[in-house]
């Protein structure tokens, strides 16, 4: 079970990645493919060719942790982002795709109004709905 902050990026590439690279090889894929840095404390997402494999990058505060989970039978889901070589993903989503869940099936239901209105009587999309105080309608 891997306990994830709120505030760590997850981002799976897309394209199947060959396993016999390790903490470089990946680095390498994070830097060049995906854009991205490898030692910001993001998670790094990558699959085998079959899709019965699955690695996660993650830089510790003094060196990389590479974290690998095997299935026995059966497959992960593909992970597709149209031509792009990465995918955003949530904590959540990272949850789904490890416990065997269809990403693309799942359907996540509306917890919170998309716009706040402040006491002031202004209205905002980027408030935090913890800190936000509401008026009443």
């Amino acid at each position: 079970m891997l306990s994830i902050p709120s505030q760590v990026s997850i981002f799976a590439c897309t394209k199947a990645v060959d396993f016999r690279k390790q903490h470089d090889g990946l680095f390498a894929i994070v830097q060049n493919e995906l854009k991205e840095d490898p030692m910001d404390g993001s998670l790094y997402i990558f699959l085998n060719r079959r899709h019965d494999r699955i690695r996660i990058l993650v830089w510790g505060c003094n060196g990389p942790w590479l974290f690998y989970k095997r299935l026995e039978k059966g497959t992960f889901e593909k992970l597709s982002a149209g031509t792009e070589s990465k995918l955003v993903m949530t904590r959540a989503k990272l949850a789904m795709l490890l416990d065997g869940f269809a990403l693309e099936k799942v359907k996540k239901r509306k917890h919170f109004a998309k716009e706040f209105r402040l006491k002031d009587g202004s209205t905002s999309h980027d408030v935090d709905p913890t800190q936000a105080t509401l008026q009443s309608p």
